[in-house]
């Protein structure tokens, strides 16, 4: 089990990431050398610049420490050399590598033959050609996959504005997929069109990363456009030399406190940031006709969901503040409080919120809709107090509740082996924990500040695992390691209906205090 290691609270001011040896490779490709101009992109020439600014501004990273190739300079010989003289040989371990790709995505024959389908992911090059029948001068997953092998012992992110998609490359001829305007995805040359429905969803992959344990496993922060089954876009709402990647746009504003940070807190999380990058994407996809769905991706060791998406006091002195009201930055030295840590097996260190209740909203990142309210039987609670909690939701689904206090102590109020019956939620009924049944009433214990945390699940998932019954009133957790196993969890990909789709679940937060 990986857990936050023991943490040393930092003042924001004092930390400088320039001790680090960072790199950052860049790569946009709109323009091909032996592609037709209409399957050019506008957006790729437009989203370097603005990824380059976000690392100076928000992630520390010095000029010097970022190459940019970008249409004629990254071909395929010329992304290889990078890689390895730049990123691999000019860092050493517990360095930060910083990876990004703006362009085309594609699938080609897999030749290695570790593919269950038969057919590799891979990221388009300036060069590109299409052969008989299929593309080569290609990047391929597995030569992504062995950059990984050799940057084990850095910080690695990898971003992916691209898609690769199994069911548009066997589902879509050469002539439909060129209709696709602005889409980043290459189908296959020649391709015969089959039925959808029979290849939709038949594979879940991380991008070009397409072995989700090979991220968590070595700390990798792995960012993707879309899921396997969905086409990344230019954004068509801007005029065609405006145009960014709807990811990227959406993934370099959502590092402002203003825009991501659901629970106020003054940090943006990872998790925070992958729900505002979905909204806005879901947003576009919503209002075109030929956008079936759009999920981007973060697969990331999950004990890095709470981490702050910003490197505190990057270079600019960017500090945490208190979201702006009124028009007016108010600074409040509460906000922004961090704790760095050193998450366990990994070479990446992680700035978390030095509050455990205030993390509570960091790692689950999503925003609190009003679907799912909690409250206790009494508003104000003395210690030794007998009290009752309440979970209403307005839709049905498995309930998750856990007390969280200021030790950063979780204790799972629900499901737990005292209750009768486990059921899921009916839409719009209070669940009234303990009931009648239960023979007990919970004792306020304090004084102290807490916080309930309902989680309402509408898909069947299985959370027998990290929220067993066993665990139920009397085992002592961690709050961040329990917390962001479960939302780790709900951070799949559901499969079971006709369209692939995020997991459907609600959260409900209640700040409480016991005098």
């Amino acid at each position: 089990m990986i857990r936050y290691a023991a943490a040393l609270l930092l003042s924001l001011s004092l930390f400088s990431g320039a001790e680090a040896a960072d790199r950052a490779l860049l790569i946009g490709i709109g323009t091909y050398a032996s592609l037709p101009e209409k399957m050019f992109l506008e957006g790729p020439k437009n989203d370097v610049p603005l990824i380059e600014k976000l690392l100076k501004e928000k992630q520390g990273y010095a000029a010097d420490s970022i190459r940019v190739l970008l249409d004629k300079d990254a071909s395929r010989a010329s992304i290889l050399a990078n890689i390895d003289e730049w990123l691999v040989n000019g860092t050493q371990p517990g360095d930060r590598v910083y990876f990004y790709f703006s362009g085309h995505g594609l699938q080609v024959k897999d030749v290695s033959g570790d593919e269950e389908d038969g057919l590799d992911e891979a990221l388009s090059t300036y060069d590109i050609v299409a052969g008989d029948g299929d593309w080569s001068n290609v990047i391929l997953d597995d030569e992504i996959d062995a950059m990984l092998a050799k940057l084990k012992d850095r910080a690695v992110s990898i971003v992916i504005d691209a898609c690769h998609s199994g069911t548009i490359s066997r589902s879509l001829s050469t002539d439909v997929g060129e209709a696709l305007e602005s889409a980043r995805f290459l189908p296959r040359p020649f391709a015969k069109p089959v039925d959808v429905v029979k290849t939709r969803g038949l594979r879940i992959d991380v991008a070009v990363v397409d072995k989700p344990e090979i991220a968590k496993q070595n700390g990798v922060e792995a960012w993707s456009a879309a899921s396997s089954y969905q086409v990344a876009w230019d954004d068509t709402r801007l005029p065609p030399e405006e145009r960014h990647g709807v990811f990227t746009l959406s993934y370099v504003n959502g590092h402002e406190i203003s825009a991501a940070d659901s629970n106020g807190n003054g940090i943006v999380s990872n998790a925070e940031l992958l729900e505002y990058v979905k909204k806005q994407s879901q947003t576009y996809c919503a209002a075109q006709t030929q956008c079936q769905g759009l999920d981007p991706q973060l697969e990331v060791n999950y004990a890095l969901l709470g981490a702050s998406a910003v490197t505190p006091a990057a270079e600019g002195g960017q500090q945490y503040q208190q979201p702006q009201t009124g028009g007016e930055t108010q600074q409040n030295p509460d906000y922004g409080k961090v704790e760095e840590v050193k998450v366990e097996n990994t070479p990446q260190t992680a700035y978390v919120a030095a509050d455990p209740v205030d993390a509570v909203g960091d790692i689950l990142g999503k925003p609190q809709t009003g679907d799912v309210t909690v409250a206790l039987s009494s508003d104000h609670l003395k210690a030794g107090d007998a009290f009752k909690i309440s979970v209403t939701s307005s839709t049905g689904g498995h309930l998750i509740l856990y007390d969280v206090d200021k030790d950063g102590k979780a204790t799972q109020i629900f499901p737990n082996e005292a209750a009768q019956k486990i059921t899921p939620l009916t839409p719009n009924m209070p669940l009234t924990i303990p009931d009648d049944y239960y023979g007990f009433d919970f004792e306020a214990d304090g004084p102290s500040e807490n916080v309930l945390v309902a989680i309402v699940i509408a898909d069947d998932v299985d959370l027998t695992k990290v929220a067993p019954n066993d665990y139920g009133l009397t085992k002592e957790l961690d709050a961040r390691t329990t917390i962001a196993e479960i939302a780790d969890t709900l951070k799949q990909t559901w499969t079971r209906d006709a369209e692939n789709r995020s997991v459907n679940w609600s959260l409900g937060l209640l700040k409480y205090t016991v005098y």
